[in-house]
């Protein structure tokens, strides 16, 4: 039977651990299906897929990257991802682009930390699921022990859909467990006739019709079976489990006849936009009909400029064509298409629903953003959802040439990796990137080298702390200059209140704090709360503003200890000005002054910023996690259980107890664990660690910032 062309589309994410093998059975499909005359070799650095320079020097992958093969008139997509949990964002990106996730287990190391977390993944995206294990080459391996922990992690829906004729030397064929027409011959690993039967239970369960032919004794023919495994997976009622091994090729045609006719096709899966009013609408993954394709990778490319690759989920989309990006409404020119074959592109003339292609030089297109041609109303696909950065380092460009290439530098990276974060920290005046780890962000610096050509140096960022004060106090500063001609006068008189966060200016002004004011103004950004109460005209109106412009400097430049002030309101209730000599900076200069020395009063204190940390756990590793978070001074707000048993940790932690965290929960949870950082307020650092604090020589420099405005008296 001729199948259309979105009934013959399979897109495949591989997914699974770090060293699972992935990269090396796509090579070997690739090699198997003749797009390639060369069996391609991670370790060797001579693959088709691993082709960035970072990957071929460590021999693993870090991006995503694409291959297809044709197979029995099927277009198989493969989408092959990273291994490492570092790397998590490529996987979310490959999972919005494919049907089926084929999930690749090492057999020596069985279900790994990373195995279960794309496992639950590819769930949650309602994607068809199947299990490869792989390495079955290896010596001294447990086939029914392997199975049975596979069983343990992932539930009885996984069986095995062929079996091994032996293992380790003796891994030379599979025996399919579908349709069993004939009795295998000798010792197996294991009963494929137990298997059969297992096998037959599941697909079933999803079919009456079927299940009451089965019932009755009837046979099915080998397309009804097929058929019948891919409705099971689109279910979820089975997840196929197939034995192969990449170093040999054992058991991969297998995999790409599974792959060709029981992977899902677009068809199977449901997809659901946003219409502009918010409502969910169906995407019906039709050639005809209004176009909708969305980017789930952008990769900057060296030599071709900046790839975004694009899923078509809906009508086609043509070269040389116009388009909207209903994310953000601007129009786009698409002057070219290509398919990729790992780094090498292909051009098409057009992509119709279940295509995935890549577009050039779109430099408004970020990942998420969603294409439509705008004839029928703009929808939007949800955006993609990755988790935040765990960890962070503050960096510096090594020379003056790559000051000047830096930020472009950055941008570029960001772009092609939304786990990947830098930004300039205003309150410690420095450049700091975040990512998932030590790991992630050693490739990056990499990247920064061989690709941007921009060398840095990195070293721990520091922890934004904050200065306010515990009471009330008041003072003056007369400032007088006199050096010939003109000179500089001005006389304030302050005084400081603390305000709280979360109290509101009319809430301080209603409490009757301050009993006579003429006017007042609240910055946000440091939660001053500026009053003025000036009267008689002590002070010209025209100076009041340059008064408020002098504290607001030096809250920024620091407190007693050098950092910078926050949380508290400042009275201005009386000055001087003289006819001549004052002016604006003169009033600028004498308010920064003032400020400084009636805050030394208020007994300042340091607050320390408090982080909401939430930790993703395996549920055997719970206690090591929780005792170490003791240690760390942590609240401990929440314990959740969740699917695939794990567990997620909520509590309340001071942000340099957990500064250097990535590290140690890697250690505790073998890779397992990920957490995420969030700011939840400021709060007084405890005397103690304010006194440790406060001696650390780094801070000399900041305190070396005292003197206000570059002025002196």
């Amino acid at each position: 039977m001729q199948l259309s062309h979105v009934e013959a589309v399979r897109n495949v994410a591989l997914v699974g651990h770090g060293a699972a093998g992935k990269t090396s059975l796509a090579e070997r499909m690739l090699f198997d299906a003749g797009i390639s005359s060369r069996l391609g070799s991670v370790d060797e650095g001579t693959s088709l897929l691993d082709c960035d320079a970072e990957e071929r020097t460590h021999h693993f992958s870090t991006s995503l990257h694409l291959a297809h093969f044709e197979r029995d008139g099927r277009e198989v997509t493969l989408l092959d991802t990273p291994g490492y949990p570092d790397f998590i964002g490529q996987v979310i990106g490959a999972l919005r682009g494919a049907e089926t996730a084929c999930i690749v287990l090492s057999a020596a190391a069985g279900v790994e930390a990373n195995t279960r977390r794309v496992f639950r993944l590819a769930g949650e995206a309602g994607l068809g699921r199947m299990l490869v294990l792989n390495k079955l080459d290896c010596d001294g391996l447990d086939l029914p022990g392997l199975v049975s922990r596979v069983r343990a992690s992932f539930g009885p829906r996984c069986v095995l859909l062929n079996v091994p004729n032996g293992l380790g030397r003796d891994f030379t064929g599979v025996i399919d467990a579908l349709d069993l027409t004939y009795e295998p011959e000798g010792e197996l690993p294991i009963d494929p006739h137990r298997v059969h039967q297992s096998l037959m239970d599941a697909i079933m369960e999803c079919d009456d019709e079927l299940m009451a032919r089965y019932l009755s004794g009837d046979g099915f023919s080998r397309e009804e079976l097929e058929g019948a495994v891919e409705k099971a997976i689109a279910a979820g009622s089975l997840i196929p489990i197939l034995c192969v091994s990449a170093k040999t090729g054992v058991g991969v045609s297998e995999l790409m006849d599974m792959l060709s006719h029981e992977a899902l096709c677009p068809r199977d899966l449901n997809r659901t936009a946003f219409a502009a009013d918010g409502e969910p609408v169906r995407v019906e993954p039709n050639e005809q009909g209004q176009l909708v394709a969305q980017v789930f990778k952008n990769r900057i490319d060296p030599y071709v400029s900046k790839l975004s690759y694009l899923r078509v989920y809906a009508g086609t989309l043509h070269k040389d064509s116009s388009v909207v990006c209903s994310t953000t409404g601007k129009k786009l020119r698409i002057t070219n298409l290509f398919r990729l074959q790992g780094n090498v592109t292909e051009s098409i003339d057009e992509a119709v629903a279940g295509d995935i292609c890549a577009v050039m030089k779109l430099d408004d297109l970020h990942v998420g953003d969603t294409l439509i041609d705008d004839k029928n109303g703009s929808v939007s696909m949800p955006p993609l959802r990755f988790p935040g950065p765990m960890i962070s380092l503050g960096i510096e460009p090594r020379s003056q040439r790559d000051q000047s290439r830096i930020s472009t530098a950055l941008h570029r990276i960001a772009e092609e990796d939304p786990t990947f974060h830098a930004s300039h920290e205003e309150g410690t005046q420095e450049l700091v990137i975040r990512g998932m780890s030590e790991l992630h962000l050693q490739i990056v610096e990499e990247r920064l080298h061989e690709r941007e050509k921009v060398d840095v140096v990195t070293h721990p960022p520091r922890i934004p702390y904050r200065e306010t004060i515990k009471t009330r106090a008041e003072g003056m500063y007369r400032h007088k200059k006199q050096s010939g001609g003109a000179g500089q006068f001005a006389e304030v008189h302050l005084r400081v209140y603390p305000f709280p966060a979360g109290m509101t200016p009319e809430q301080f002004i209603e409490a009757g704090i301050v009993i006579h004011h003429r006017d007042w103004r609240h910055h946000p950004e440091r939660n001053l709360l500026f009053i003025d109460a000036i009267s008689g005209g002590s002070v010209p109106n025209q100076f009041i503003p340059a008064i408020e412009r002098g504290i607001l400097e030096r809250m920024e430049q620091g407190g007693e200890a050098g950092f910078p002030v926050c949380d508290l309101a400042v009275e201005l209730f009386f000055g001087k000005a003289h006819d001549v000599d004052s002016n604006e900076q003169a009033f600028r200069t004498a308010a920064a002054w003032c400020f400084r020395q009636v805050f030394s009063l208020a007994k300042p204190t340091v607050l320390e910023p408090v982080v909401t940390l939430e930790v993703l756990v395996p549920a055997d590793k719970v206690g090591e996690v929780m005792c170490d978070l003791g240690g760390r001074k942590a609240r401990v707000e929440q314990l959740q259980p969740l699917s695939g048993g794990d567990q997620l940790v909520t509590a309340k932690v001071p942000l340099a107890a957990v500064a250097t965290y990535a590290r140690t929960l890697q250690s505790l949870t073998g890779g397992g664990g990920s957490f995420t950082l969030e700011l939840s307020h400021y709060a007084p650092m405890p005397l103690p660690e304010q006194a440790r604090l406060l001696t650390d020589p780094a801070l000399c420099d900041a305190r070396k910032r005292l003197e206000p405005c570059g002025v002196s008296t």
